[in-house]
């Protein structure tokens, strides 16, 4: 039988253009990768807890720097797997280079379908860790399924929940740097050839640094070298004016000392009758006691001190020195001048006892006399009384009134039920002359028991502002800020109005109802908000639980006298106050 072979058509493109398109499309692909691991870790680093997302709503605006569907994204990523997420955009940006190189391309999918083992086991791994204040929600680092997995993990181990959490934490280590190599697709050729990569810069930065301290240590040698030496210089020169010091004293004490006179304003000679010319002038006529005033009260103003300068001998110029010796004793003639400056500046100044020859000035003198005053007259027989002196009290400091601290603990009015008419009625039983018949005549209250003989059991103020500061230490210990400023006792709970810091979601308060029964030793706690208000009431079982009487709701007005076809006593609320219902 005859067989025909069908010829085959060349290929549209040739080999080498089908490489080149197929590295093209690898390197747009790597680049996309990068792109996308970029805006992953961009939503991620952005996250707000109180952004609008698919798990909550808020009328606050958006923090996230993708915006709402960034919100959308991050906000399910921390609540399932927290810090766990970090693995997606480190996993794209490796993978994506990777592509865009062309190293290790061939190994992508055999490596990434474990992607999101790395990713469960960093999870676990970060929910390991003790969260920090700024993690705000329930939940660990690890999100709600670290949490699962650990828990479910400290649950198996025969051993202690810290040794197993630490032995849990370094198993979990290991396992994540294992498989995220793995993951990330590098082989033992690559990790040697980065090992030594890592080695070569490690040997290189530290040549670089003792290159560097080298330098210093020389360039430190350098200036200290120059210390010295400006140090030598500076001693030498300070030897060479001691020298030439030394030698201008000796210079100097060959000199003989001057003669020197004693200032004659330090020393007052004796006084010698002024002498006065003749002066040319009319006599005037007779002169009366107001124009001879201004001679009496004229006092002679005192002379300034006069300074007398030494007389040196004369021999001292006539010798012949050199120029050093003019320079040595000029500057020892100005030293003596500022010295005698100082003595007699510092001197007491006397009056001059001569004063020159001729006419004074006249010169009113416009400054009054000064007179002491006149004592007064006293009476010799009349006795002087000793001066006595009143003590003076020292000021009382002034002393603000404290003010008192506002009470937490607020106690509702209590007012006793208003009895029904039955109630009044079987309390004080009226004389029955007539008969009375009726349809329906009710059970009287006396079948049950009376609610007065039940002990109430109540804490003291005290003790209710101790637990209120309790509760405050417990909620600040979960990253939430306020403050009680109520407490209201009633017979089965006690409700504690907690006034939350500005910006605090009141969803997240009340997540931590389970917590704060826990932390406060309680068999349940109920975290509500207060219609009307802006606290959010926390109301905590007391320890001993008042009774409440079948008796004392019935025995009620609201109930015996109501016009409610059914009425149905349903208890007490939590002040105390019965509750009837139709």
């Amino acid at each position: 039988m005859a067989s025909y072979s069908a010829k085959q058509r060349d290929p549209l493109l040739d080999s080498k253009l089908q490489a080149a398109i197929e590295r093209r499309s690898k390197e747009l692909i790597g680049i996309g990768m990068v792109v996308t691991g970029i805006l992953v870790a961009m939503l991620l680093a952005s996250y707000a807890p109180s952004d609008p997302s698919w798990l909550s709503a808020s009328d606050q605006p958006v923090q996230n720097w993708l915006g709402r569907f960034g919100a959308s994204i991050a906000s399910p990523l921390y609540v399932i797997i927290g810090w766990g997420s970090w693995a997606i955009p480190a996993v794209l940006l490796v993978w994506g280079a990777r592509f865009a190189t062309h190293q290790g391309e061939e190994r992508a999918l055999g490596r990434l379908i474990f992607a999101p083992i790395a990713i469960a086991l960093l999870s676990v791994y970060a929910s390991t860790h003790v969260p920090s204040a700024a993690w705000t929600h329930s939940f660990g680092l690890g999100g709600l399924f670290g949490d699962m997995v650990l828990g479910s993990l400290l649950g198996i181990m025969p051993i202690g929940a810290a040794l197993g959490l630490k032995i849990i934490s370094l198993l979990m280590m290991v396992a994540v740097i294992a498989m995220s190599l793995f993951v990330l697709g590098f082989t033992v050729p690559e990790l040697k050839r980065f090992g030594r990569f890592l080695l070569v810069g490690v040997v290189m930065a530290y040549a670089g640094l003792m290159t560097l301290l080298g330098k210093s240590a020389s360039g430190a040698a350098i200036a200290a070298r120059n210390v010295q030496e400006k140090n030598a210089q500076r001693k030498e020169r300070a030897r060479i004016e001691a020298e030439r010091t030394a030698a201008e004293e000796a210079a100097l004490a060959a000199v003989p000392t001057p003669i020197q006179r004693n200032a004659a304003t330090l020393r007052a000679e004796p006084m010698v009758a002024p002498e006065f010319e003749e002066m040319p002038a009319e006599q005037p006529a007779k002169q009366g006691l107001l124009a001879r005033m201004p001679s009496l009260i004229k006092r002679t103003p005192d002379p300034e001190p006069e300074l007398v300068e030494q007389e040196l001998d004369p021999d001292f110029y006539s010798e012949e020195i050199g120029e050093d010796r003019i320079k040595a004793r000029i500057s020892d003639a100005i030293r003596m001048r500022a010295r005698q400056a100082q003595v007699a500046t510092a001197a007491r100044a006397e009056p001059q006892v001569t004063r020159r020859r001729g006419p004074q000035p006249l010169i009113l003198n416009t400054e009054p006399p000064l007179q002491a005053p006149a004592e007064p007259q006293m009476d010799a027989a009349q006795p002087q009384d000793p001066m006595m002196f009143e003590p003076v009290a020292p000021a009382s400091p002034v002393v603000q009134p404290a003010v008192p601290p506002k009470p937490v603990v607020q106690h509702a009015p209590r007012k006793a039920p208003a009895p029904s008419t039955q109630a009044k009625a079987e309390a004080q039983p009226k004389l029955q002359f007539e008969e009375k018949h009726s349809d329906y005549e009710h059970p009287p209250l006396s079948l049950l028991e009376n609610h007065v003989n039940i002990q109430r059991h109540q804490l003291s103020d005290e003790a209710l502002e101790q637990n209120a500061r309790m509760l405050e230490t417990v909620l600040d210990d979960y990253g939430v800020k306020g403050e009680i400023v109520s407490v209201r006792p009633g017979p089965v709970v006690t409700m504690y109005e907690l006034e939350p810091a500005p910006g605090l979601k009141a969803s997240r308060v009340i997540g931590l109802a389970d917590d704060i029964a826990r932390s406060m030793s309680a068999l349940s706690a109920r975290v509500s908000t207060v219609p009307g208000r802006s606290v959010i009431g926390i109301e905590l079982p007391n320890e001993h639980r008042e009774k409440v009487m079948l008796r004392e709701i019935l025995s009620t007005r609201d109930f015996g006298d109501s016009n409610l076809r059914l009425p149905l006593a349903l208890g007490k609320d939590i002040g105390g106050d019965p509750i009837v219902t139709n």
